[in-house]
């Protein structure tokens, strides 16, 4: 297509190579490539910042994401008119993970090639994992915060794990890139979590149908958890829901103050879950000096996402 188009950067290239043998369309490459290449635009749609290029850009972002993803699926071309037609959210969803298994995911000693069931992810599309200990850890601006009038900080918190995506983010945004070590993704990680924000490991399936990124949200800058809000289901549950021991509880508030989530509350001299709204991230488990918090396995809401057992 481009192949000797000199100044076309390397891993252009590259993740256009992979993205044919993983069966995408040419449009579906082009979305990916807009959606990484233009990625502050693209993503930072969601934010409230009003420069030029929002009222300008907004038609042609919506236009992308409502039609190229779903070119092979479409009824014309299937035949079938009771085929349901993907959601935007089956194409890219974040799995809230708790704080030990996202560092597992930046810390693997093993090989990992293999699709995570749909009890894990349950979304039809782009639920694989493929790494073999990532040796391209690359720190990123967050495009959700740059995209705000007053962000959260830092702003360099997501983590893009292993390549094509790492090396294409590094060259196409040498100013709010560069390659950290496994023990630095990890200090950023503890680091984010302390602040109550919360580890979610993305999929994308224009990112090659796999997990490419584990991103540090916060409720007021995350474009996925306010479209979550929205009633677009962007993000799953870790498969965990926090319970609280009562006579451990001393009601400071901290744990209600972190959850991003909004699923502490308090009643009775002590805190309470509300199950409905926990995603099982425990921020609250790690701020509540007391032990008063404790994950525990919820088979309703999903199975977690056990890097190890993968």
């Amino acid at each position: 297509m481009f192949m000797r188009i000199p100044f076309v950067k390397q891993s252009t290239v590259d993740y256009y190579k992979m993205a044919r043998e993983h069966g995408l369309s040419r449009w579906q490459w082009l979305h990916g490539y807009i959606y990484g290449r233009f990625a502050y635009m693209y993503i930072g749609m969601a934010g409230d910042k009003k420069p030029w290029w929002r009222a300008l850009c907004a038609p042609f972002f919506w236009l992308i994401d409502r039609y190229t993803p779903f070119l092979p699926q479409d009824d014309a071309k299937t035949g079938d008119p009771n085929q349901k037609r993907p959601t935007w959210a089956d194409t890219y969803h974040g799995k809230a993970m708790p704080l030990a298994e996202a560092t597992k995911l930046v810390r693997l000693d093993r090989p990992v090639n293999t699709e995570v069931s749909e009890k894990v992810l349950p979304y039809t599309l782009a639920r694989e994992i493929v790494l073999t200990n990532p040796d391209k850890i690359v720190l990123l601006e967050c495009p959700c915060r740059a995209g705000m009038e007053n962000p959260c900080a830092p702003l360099d918190v997501c983590i893009l794990i292993g390549d094509p995506f790492g090396t294409f983010m590094l060259e196409h945004h040498p100013d709010k890139t560069r390659e950290i070590s496994a023990d630095e993704a990890v200090r950023i990680l503890k680091a984010e979590n302390a602040r109550g924000h919360v580890a979610h490991a993305f999929f994308k399936e224009l990112m090659l149908n796999r997990f490419y990124a584990i991103c540090n949200c916060c409720s007021c800058c995350c474009g996925a958890m306010k479209a979550q809000r929205g009633g677009v289901h962007m993000l799953c549950s870790s498969g965990y829901l926090a319970e609280v021991d009562e006579e451990k509880c001393k009601v400071c508030g901290i744990c209600a103050e972190k959850c991003q989530f909004k699923a502490i509350g308090y009643r009775k001299g002590h805190a309470f879950v509300r199950a409905k709204r926990c995603m099982g991230c425990g921020v609250c488990v790690e701020a509540c000096a007391k032990d008063a918090l404790s994950l525990r396995l919820a088979p309703e809401k999903g199975e977690p996402l056990l890097v190890e057992k993968l």
